[in-house]
């Protein structure tokens, strides 16, 4: 049986730096501490978890908790091929009307260039499923359904 490869977008990664419900639900429900290959993360999102902490004014605790995240995920950082897939998924995007934000661009062309799943508690990326990518969205009231 082949473990399939999960990226985790950044509410994910957030909810799981927080240690709150959503997050356990999600950890269990996928494993993500325990796969035999390591969830995946994009560079932005630890860009983008990095700028939060900030902004949230997160203490040297939290900080150390999402940095010690960091360290069972397999972070993936730009490539050629990200770049090219970048650049067709905002042409297919503007084309069809349906602009999403740049960092979730970089994001979903990350999870397309990986072969990953994406995991996310948003619905930003519903104009690229399933052209494009395979994305699991998870209900964050329910995130065990």
């Amino acid at each position: 049986m082949t473990i399939p490869k999960i990226l985790i977008d950044t509410n994910i990664l957030i909810h799981l730096v927080r240690d709150n419900w959503i997050g356990r639900s999600i950890d269990s429900r996928f494993g993500l501490r325990g796969r035999e290959k390591r969830p995946l993360v994009s560079v932005i999102t630890i860009g983008e978890a990095l700028a939060l902490a900030k902004k949230l004014s997160w203490g040297p605790a939290k900080i150390a908790a999402l940095e010690d995240l960091f360290w069972t995920l397999v972070v993936v950082d730009i490539s050629d091929e990200i770049l090219d897939l970048y650049a067709e998924v905002d042409f297919f995007l503007c084309r069809a009307g349906k602009p999403i934000g740049q960092n979730d661009i970089w994001i979903a062309a990350t999870a397309i260039a990986a072969g990953a799943q994406l995991l996310t508690t948003d619905k930003d990326f519903d104009p690229l499923y399933p052209t494009y990518l395979n994305r699991t969205w998870i209900n964050p009231q329910q995130p065990d359904a």
